[in-house]
Order: C-alpha cells, then sequence, then structure tokens
C-alpha cells in the first residue's frame, strides 16, 4: 500500500481527536481499454455533440445543461449548479461507531486503504483502537466536490474506508416479485442440498481470475505478434423445465469428478 500513490488527503476527526490520513485505492481497474479508429486509415476519431436537426457540431460554449422530459426543458446555468456544491473541505467526520457486521454489504461501494499522513504514531493508536473495538466508524466527507458517507472499519490491521451508496440507491428486496414455480418435493430438496454440500470449500480468491479479460490480453498478444486468430463458435447448452433430472445430471457430474 505504502508504495502506492495516495488519491486524496484528510483528517479524521472524532471528539478531540485528529488523525490525518491518506486514501490510497484498494482496487484496480485491469479492464482492457479500446479505442476507436477509422477503419480504412486506421486513425484515432473523436466524439463530437451534433444537433440533429442542422447536423452542425455544437461547440463546448453553445452547449447548456439540462432535465428534460415529456412536459418540458429546465435549463441550468453553471453557477447555479456550482451553488449546490459541498464546501471543499479535509474533514473526515465521524458521526458514530456501529457494531461490526451492522451494515449489509448491500450498501458498500468502493473501499479506500488508509495509512498516516506525517504523524504515524497517532495514527497507529487509531488503527489498534479501531481494531480492538470490534466496530466500524459512520463518517461523513467532501472529496473532489462530492458529499460522501462511508464505514470505517478495520481490515486485518489497516484501516479501510468505503464509500457507502445512499438510500434510493439500495433496492428493497420486498420490492421484489416472490419466487415463482411449483412446490418442490422432498427428493428435489434433498438432491438440491447434497449438491450444495458437495461444492461447499472455503474462499480463495487466488483461484477466481477474469478469465474474459485473460483470454482479451491473450488476444491482443497474438495479434500484435501477427499470427491469425481462429474464431471458434461455442455452442449454447439449451436450459431445461425439469428439475429433477437437472438436479440428477448435476449431481452425476460431480460425484464422477470427486
Amino acid at each position: 500500500m505504502m508504495s502506492a500513490r495516495a488519491v486524496w488527503k484528510g483528517v479524521i476527526g472524532f471528539g478531540g481527536e485528529r488523525v490525518p490520513v491518506k486514501l490510497y485505492t484498494a482496487v484496480s481497474d485491469r479492464n482492457v481499454h479500446f479505442r476507436l479508429l477509422d477503419r480504412r486509415r486506421h486513425r484515432p476519431v473523436h466524439q463530437a455533440m451534433i444537433e440533429p436537426q442542422s447536423g452542425k457540431t455544437v461547440s463546448r460554449d453553445d452547449r447548456h445543461k439540462a432535465v428534460v422530459d415529456k412536459q418540458d426543458r429546465i435549463l441550468f446555468d453553471d453557477e447555479e449548479l456550482d451553488e449546490l456544491t459541498p464546501a471543499p473541505s479535509r474533514d473526515i467526520e465521524v458521526m458514530h461507531f456501529l457494531p461490526q457486521g451492522m451494515i449489509d454489504n448491500q450498501w458498500y461501494q468502493r473501499p479506500y486503504f488508509l495509512g498516516p499522513d506525517g504523524d504515524q504514531d497517532t495514527f497507529d493508536a487509531f488503527a489498534a483502537a479501531l481494531a480492538d473495538s470490534g466496530r466500524e466508524g459512520l463518517v461523513h466527507w467532501v472529496m473532489r466536490h462530492k458529499a460522501y458517507v462511508g464505514a470505517l472499519r478495520d481490515h486485518d490491521g489497516h484501516p479501510v474506508l468505503i464509500t457507502l451508496r445512499h438510500l434510493d440507491e439500495v433496492v428493497d428486496a420486498d420490492a421484489l416479485e416472490p419466487p415463482g414455480g411449483g412446490k418442490l418435493n422432498d427428493s428435489e430438496v434433498k438432491m438440491a442440498t447434497d449438491l450444495v454440500e458437495m461444492y461447499a470449500a472455503d474462499f480463495e480468491p487466488e483461484t477466481y481470475q477474469d478469465e474474459y479479460r485473460q483470454r482479451l490480453e491473450a488476444l491482443v498478444e497474438t495479434k500484435r505478434s501477427g499470427k491469425r486468430v481462429k474464431v471458434k463458435h461455442r455452442r449454447r447448452q439449451e436450459p431445461t423445465d425439469d428439475i429433477a433430472s437437472s438436479l440428477k445430471a448435476s449431481l452425476a457430474r460431480e460425484r464422477k469428478r470427486a
């Protein structure tokens, strides 16, 4: 973590305590990013804002932000929107310390590792207290003109700050339609339970890779070396409505594999 570059600096505050910290991203974008090229000349192309009726390009100075629906168009000046932006601050305010696990995983969004910003002793004391407490802090802060609510928690001795989704972004399970279909008989439930037990294992993250990205990176290297690429068409497995037969086939495969 400490060899990584900090993405932001702030100060955790609760009571009379002040803990200067740096934020380091705890996840990284490893996707292959494509550029669009002209098919004949292989030159990069760029997107432009086009007014559909005239077909003319609209410059940045001539663009206007608006909320548009079937009824009307509400236009906004940049000054009006800037007025709504929260005031810049470096304060990470602790509002509460909650029991560990009180925040459902559905609320978590993006994690950041925390490191000291100069005051190592104060940071170490805070990290130890957070780990020993068995609690996670509910915090509020402003970063890059946007207000965040987050969870401050311990992760194997490292303080982690995780941004949280807001209430209207989290879908309540009660909004979903209840499961339909016919009632399962005892033998089907038993086979499903046996199948679950056969798949029981510990979580080993190193065994789960982004296979699509790996194949894409291999394809990039193959084409870079000038080799020809053969495209194989994969067969799609047809779904079945026969639950009992499907469970029996799955159990048979797993027992054979075991």
